[in-house]
């Protein structure tokens, strides 16, 4: 017998008010990824200050301290920075400029650019692929997801989804990623980074979450070194801002001309 569809809706409605609606399917790996990038960025073009500050053994041996202005590629996604050191003294008013595959490195003294390398140290265990704006989605493919407990960067325990991220292009800042992002609010919890060898670089801890822009956001990363677990950088981010970002800004040409505002 053919049910109205009246009543096929009104079945529906109340199959829903009880819960009994069919289950939504698990999100794949790569839907994962892209909902713990929503976290840690925004969708609009914004800057902040990031502050940071290296250990050795316990002790502070040197700090930086960056302006990062940050806006997404219209076509490809992945974002565009331009960085600006504010301090110590000595190298305040150098740039870093960051787009697509390009990262240049320029010296208001020299008034040269110089190309870098993402992989390059900038400070302690953070390089400059670490510093500037990134969605891991955009640069790496997330091939599988396991659940697990692994302890936070407070050392709390997190039931979390496991990702493992394979670079997907060729400018990818590491070779292949781990990744835990916690199951119930996709927060990324910590990450583990590796060298084409199979190496461990650094493991990076996600901390402090604070609502900016009205989402919980980590401010803080700590990186520790994947030899010498004594040897800790940790990058705070504070003085969030909305803002446009020229595109003038974002071009190797106008660095000599830029200008804070």
């Amino acid at each position: 017998m053919m049910i109205p569809s009246k009543l096929m809706t009104a079945v529906l409605v109340f199959a829903l008010a009880l819960g009994a609606a069919p289950a939504m399917a698990a999100p794949s790996p790569q839907e994962i990824l892209i909902a713990s990038d929503a976290i840690r960025n925004p969708d609009f073009p914004f800057g902040l200050t990031n502050t940071l500050i290296e250990y050795r053994h316990g002790k502070q041996t040197e700090s930086s301290t960056l302006a990062i202005y940050s806006k997404a590629d219209p076509n490809g996604g992945q974002f565009r920075s331009l960085v600006r050191y504010t301090a110590p003294a000595r190298d305040a008013g150098k740039l870093i400029l960051f787009n697509g595959k390009d990262l240049w490195f320029f010296d208001p003294a020299s008034k040269a650019s110089v190309r870098l390398s993402p992989q390059q140290r900038l400070l302690g265990q953070a390089s400059n692929g670490d510093v500037v704006t990134v969605n891991f989605a955009k640069d790496y493919q997330a091939k599988t997801s396991t659940d697990e407990d692994t302890l936070d960067g407070d050392r709390q325990s997190r039931r979390s989804h496991k990702l493992e991220l394979a670079a997907a292009t060729p400018d990818a800042t590491y070779h292949r990623i781990e990744m835990w992002v916690d199951a119930a609010t996709t927060r990324p919890v910590k990450a583990r980074f590796y060298s084409e060898s199979g190496k461990l670089l650094k493991t990076a801890y996600y901390r402090r979450y604070q609502k900016i822009f009205g989402v919980e956001r980590p401010t803080e990363t700590v990186i520790i070194d994947g030899l010498e677990p004594d040897w800790v950088t940790v990058m705070r981010y504070s003085d969030w801002v909305r803002r446009d970002v020229p595109e003038t800004w974002l071009q190797r040409d106008y660095l000599p001309r830029f200008r804070p505002e």
